[in-house]
């Protein structure tokens, strides 16, 4: 199986893994000669604070979740490493479930693999606190790529 699509989820907690997520991303795609899509799905609560955060007008055309996420500091991070690396990709933007956006986006876009970040948790935090990395495991269309958080 060739991958061609290679889909890097990033959410409003991964300003501190960006550059870990980069490279992950890199090592799955850069061999392949694949398109890494990032994609950064928000809650609506997330969303409107980055709009603000931004001083995007809703009723602007910036105001897209695919503008709104190429803006945002985690993607934009990304963005840079992969440009650097001469690795082609785009930047999506999703608003709903982290969990649900992610897989979704991924069957969108026709994704071979999706590399997705997380954290070390216990078995009574990912039953209390649920987890999407978790979610994305089970759920994505195709293989998945954890990249536990070194910290």
């Amino acid at each position: 199986m060739s991958i061609k699509t290679v889909m890097l989820a990033v959410g409003t907690e991964d300003d501190e893994r960006a550059e870990q997520l980069a490279e992950e991303a890199i090592a799955v795609a850069e061999p392949a000669g694949a398109e890494i899509v990032v994609t950064h799905v928000f809650t609506d609560e997330e969303f409107d604070e980055a709009r603000s955060r931004l001083g995007v007008d809703e009723t602007s055309e910036g105001s897209t979740p695919d503008a709104v996420a190429e803006r945002h500091t985690t993607t934009r991070a990304i963005s840079k490493a992969l440009t650097e690396a001469g690795v082609s990709h785009t930047v999506r933007g999703a608003v709903g479930d982290h969990a649900d956006g992610v897989v979704e986006t991924a069957s969108a876009v026709g994704a071979d693999r999706v590399v997705v970040g997380g954290r070390r948790r216990s078995p009574t935090g990912k039953a209390v606190f649920g987890s999407v990395a978790q979610e994305v495991l089970l759920s994505s269309p195709c293989p998945v790529t954890f990249v536990r958080s070194a910290s």
